[in-house]
């Protein structure tokens, strides 16, 4: 029997893409809200003994409540199993507490969803090229994590843009190692920026550890919000040299009109993002901006 996939509201584009390269089956439900906004939803194919993949992620939190619901329900009915898909996993800036009393959301959230309860073959949950590659380890009760690296889709692209001669970057020394080793896998040298930290939020940058004149430097980084780190790191590899700047990032959130400063800064050639955030569903592929779909690599992984 095929699997079926359910997805929430704000992934059904995402949705689409997955049922057009597979060959799962498409789970029904009715979702309306009441008129004091209370979200309704109703499953109304069957699930029993069946192997149930739900699509959702966690850019909010009433689109976690969302998934939450969804997810104990349909264990609750009678799934088989529970493949979670979650392309974006929220609040992982707050993997761990900096300041006394800080709240780690990102561990409080990974508890709520290891509550879901456990189907016949047990839970698992899909999350991408997050954050902290401590979250995982705040899963629990039988929930399995597994992290699926889109490294495929990122080395793709860099040689695609690249051309004969080019580095990948990063933003900071924090994302050094996973730059470096995207560049041993492309045969190209690694860059970074080292920082010094002046006071308060004020940083400098001391130095670039590696050679970028006249070459192509294709920035990467996992997540971006308003763009600004970007923009200051083109800046930088652009002031030593830099011919061109590609940025590649996984999740593209651009909030605050990120994606048009990222535009108008006048730095950057190209941007491609992935589709694991809801805000790319919109983007239309233009000279300035690609977003390349996880539907292919979702649909291996689950398979």
């Amino acid at each position: 029997m095929k699997k079926i996939l359910f997805y929430t509201q704000q992934y059904q584009y995402l949705a689409e893409k997955i049922l057009a390269c597979s060959s799962f089956e498409r789970g029904d439900l009715e979702v309306s809200r009441f008129t004091d906004g209370e979200l309704y939803q109703r499953i109304l194919s069957n699930v029993e003994n069946r192997d149930v993949i739900l699509l959702g992620g966690t850019i909010n939190d009433e689109s976690t409540l969302e998934l939450f619901d969804l997810a104990s329900s349909l264990v609750s009915y009678g799934a088989n199993s529970l493949s979670l898909v979650v392309p974006y996993f929220g609040y992982s800036t707050m993997e761990r507490a900096v300041l006394p009393g800080e709240i780690v959301t990102a561990k409080s959230r990974a508890r709520l969803l290891s509550a879901i309860p456990r189907s016949n073959k047990g839970n698992r949950v899909y999350l991408f090229d997050i954050h902290s590659e401590g979250i995982p380890y705040y899963f629990e009760h039988g929930l399995y994590p597994v992290h699926i690296y889109c490294k495929d889709i990122v080395t793709k692209a860099a040689l695609e843009y690249g051309g004969d001669n080019f580095v990948m970057a990063s933003t900071d020394a924090g994302r050094a190692k996973w730059v470096e080793s995207l560049a041993n896998d492309l045969g190209v040298n690694a860059a970074f920026i080292l920082k010094r930290r002046l006071k308060g939020d004020h940083t400098e940058v001391s130095a670039i550890n590696a050679d970028v004149a006249g070459k192509t430097v294709i920035i990467y980084d996992d997540m971006i919000r308003s763009g600004g780190s970007i923009i200051n790191a083109a800046k930088t590899y652009k002031d030593a040299g830099a011919k061109d700047i590609i940025v590649i990032t996984t999740h593209g959130l651009f909030v605050n009109d990120g994606l048009q400063k990222l535009k108008n800064c006048g730095l950057i050639k190209k941007l491609i993002c992935t589709d694991s955030h809801a805000n790319c569903s919109s983007l239309l592929n233009d000279d300035f901006v690609e977003v390349r779909s996880l539907a292919e690599l979702i649909c291996s992984t689950i398979y």
